[in-house]
């Protein structure tokens, strides 16, 4: 398979519903499942996983920070031995669901905050990475970053990751802000074509940042996420 598209999803909680990932799911290649930390709940997790199940859609960890309330877009400050713990205890979760499923890991993804400071910072990138000796599978990144320097040091498979939905400052860095906008479907698409056929990202400014794309992220929780991902896999498609 070429560039693949993935979506960091399950992320209701309880009775509150977020994103549509009904309509998503048969859309994608790979879920990102929130653990509980930042989002969703057992049932939600159990939920998730049979309907990518059902899609013939592949399950990834989006372990995050322990911030509920925040939605793991809050930054804390943790050793590389406390990032390590609570990666492998929201990851172990997931993976007790996905055996119940008669599935496997695929991947793992670290969300919001979490993915950001290990970017951009090496003591977190490792503690990522102790965390992925346990379940031995690949983790997704972004190129310029930690994420490949440390990972790939470390023999881990590295997937770059290139997000359709998300602003990048001048100079590459991805913008976390702690609600998404709505974003023009038919600009994020182009944003992706670039990115798979120059290895060019576009910045806010209209600046670009070198990349690699091996993988396209879309957030559930964008306002319009499914417009989003029908512009996309329709834009990728040649490459898909």
């Amino acid at each position: 398979m070429g560039v693949t598209l993935n979506c960091d999803m399950g992320e209701g909680f309880g009775l509150y519903k977020i994103g549509d990932d009904v309509g998503i799911m048969p859309l994608i290649d790979a879920a990102n499942v929130a653990c509980g930390f930042h989002a969703s709940d057992p049932d939600h997790m159990r939920l998730t996983i049979r309907r990518a199940k059902a899609n013939g859609v592949k399950v990834g960890a989006h372990p995050s920070l322990p911030d509920l309330q925040g939605f793991g877009r809050r930054e804390m400050k943790l050793s590389r031995e406390e990032v390590a713990n609570l990666v492998i205890y929201q990851v172990g979760a997931l993976v007790g669901f996905l055996k119940a499923e008669g599935m496997v890991l695929n991947h793992i993804k670290p969300h919001g905050s979490l993915y950001g400071m290990a970017g951009r910072q090496e003591e977190v990138a490792h503690g990522i990475c102790d965390a992925a000796d346990v379940f031995d599978v690949p983790l997704f990144g972004m190129t310029g970053t930690f994420h490949e320097k440390v990972y790939q040091a470390r023999g881990k498979t590295f997937i770059a990751e290139y997000y359709a939905d998300l602003d990048y400052a001048p100079g590459g860095t991805l913008i976390v802000t702690r609600e998404h906008d709505a974003k023009d479907p038919a600009l994020m698409a182009e944003r992706c074509v670039r990115a798979i056929t120059d290895g060019q990202g576009t910045c806010e400014d209209g600046s670009l940042f070198p990349v690699r794309c091996e993988t396209i992220c879309i957030h559930s929780d964008t306002p319009n996420a499914l417009d989003i991902t029908r512009a996309v896999r329709d834009a990728v498609a040649p490459w898909h």
